[in-house]
């Protein structure tokens, strides 16, 4: 990417390596106020929260511009998350009220000189999409709807700083959805979980070890502590009659208790109980909605890569997909979570077939139906947990400019089926602009 810069002819300053931490980027904000800049340009090399790019809007008033690479689908661990970045960045900054500059180019791709000079240019700006105007509410009764205003969610633990994208509005949502949230600390869920019933734990366990290939190589006693971590769970859940769960997922889970609460949020998801990681209540907002249309179990998902050559893109997170979105042919495997390297994870592909995304969103403050259609390919995971390569009904290029430009957040609750006009009435009896992407 320096490299890249150095060719472009402009003068660059800042620092010229990896800013790895809070205290380093802010040092380097610090040193560029006292340059005199016409633009100001992140290197989004990497998945990072959105507050150092909250930071730089507010202090810069020059152009904003954001670099994020793509990365191979190489069947291994996720290494990068570039895109989804530039995913956070880009709601935080339409919240904001924010337009900036973007591209997601490889350095060392043969286009990469020509869309740098573009963006240093001013000419790949965000934009502002926007939904369409809510659609005129039908008289007929809607059960969906009805449906939904019963539901009750418990948010277990803060979302991580600078996740702008898993902020929630409870007076709005109940207001417009009907839906309550109790709030409880982290902790709870480890007193749960450390008070689980010995039978209950034991039943987890042996039910992995049946159906997971390789559980007998991982540490048993990080897997038991996964486990109660399950059990916990769904004891909140059946004392509180919650309907979804949003959990604070890292790194508590696996700092302080010592396992991985991903394979569990899979298995509840399984039975009908979304749990959406990063404590994203609208997550779990969106898998109740996709969940009700559907009638079937949805997966909260990243969108970590588009490839605008193979027109394809790969819906991933680190190991929570229920089991029955599982492609048949490949047996679903036993692994530890990629960044912590602890258990209990299911990892396997997505079956083929056609999908539904939906969020929720509060994309530029205002609240929304966000929606999408597509086919799951069938494909060889293209990264370790639980992955699925698609393809948009649109190009890939213009639903990743469509993403990006309207600030939507970046996490995707995926159905199998198509039920974009379920959603658009959804929208309309609830008073929702609609977006498509």
């Amino acid at each position: 990417m320096l490299a890249a810069l150095d060719r472009s002819g402009l003068e660059f300053a800042g620092p010229r390596h990896l800013l790895l931490d809070d205290n380093a980027a802010e040092s380097a904000l610090r040193e560029l106020r006292d340059s005199s800049l016409e633009g100001l340009l992140l290197l989004q090399t990497t998945f990072t929260d959105a507050s150092i790019a909250a930071r730089a809007a507010s202090e810069f008033d020059c152009p904003l511009m954001i670099w994020a690479v793509p990365e191979p689908r190489t069947g291994g661990r996720l290494r990068l998350n570039s895109i989804c970045g530039l995913n956070l960045a880009s709601h935080a900054l339409g919240l904001r009220g924010r337009e900036f500059g973007w591209i997601y180019v490889d350095p060392l791709g043969g286009d990469a000189d020509r869309e740098l000079a573009e963006l240093l240019a001013g000419n790949r700006l965000s934009g502002a999409i926007q939904p369409r105007s809510p659609a005129r509410a039908s008289s007929r009764p809607c059960p969906a709807a009805e449906a939904l205003r019963s539901k009750r969610i418990v948010r277990l633990g803060q979302p991580p700083p600078g996740f702008d994208t898993c902020a929630y509005d409870s007076s709005q949502l109940t207001e417009v959805f009907g839906m309550a949230v109790d709030e409880l600390g982290i902790d709870r869920l480890f007193e749960a979980a450390g008070n689980s019933r010995r039978d209950d734990v034991d039943s987890l366990l042996a039910d992995a070890k049946e159906t997971l290939r390789g559980f007998d190589h991982l540490d048993l006693e990080a897997a038991t502590r996964s486990m109660e971590l399950g059990a916990g769970l769904e004891g909140i859940r059946a004392e509180g009659a919650y309907d979804a769960i949003a959990v604070r997922c890292w790194p508590e889970t696996f700092t302080e208790y010592g396992g991985a609460v991903c394979g569990p949020a899979g298995t509840l998801c399984e039975s009908g109980i979304p749990c959406a990681c990063e404590a994203d209540v609208y997550g779990s907002v969106s898998q109740l909605v996709l969940q009700e249309v559907s009638r079937s179990p949805v997966f909260l998902a990243d969108l970590v890569d588009l490839d605008p050559v193979s027109d394809t893109g790969v819906l991933w997170h680190c190991g929570q997909a229920p089991e029955s979105m599982r492609d048949p042919d490949i047996p679903p495997e036993a692994a530890v979570h990629s960044n912590r390297k602890l258990p209990l994870l299911r990892e396997f592909p997505l079956r083929p077939g056609r999908i539904t995304l939906l969020r929720v969103s509060r994309a530029f403050g205002e609240l929304k139906i966000a929606t999408a259609g597509g086919e799951m390919l069938k494909r060889p995971k293209a990264f370790s947990g639980t992955s699925g390569v698609f393809r948009f009904d649109m190009p890939a290029s213009e639903a990743l400019h469509r993403i990006i430009g309207c600030g939507l957040e970046h996490h995707l609750a995926v159905a199998y089926g198509d039920f974009r006009a379920e959603l658009r009435a959804l929208a309309a009896h609830f008073g929702l602009p609609c977006l498509e992407f």
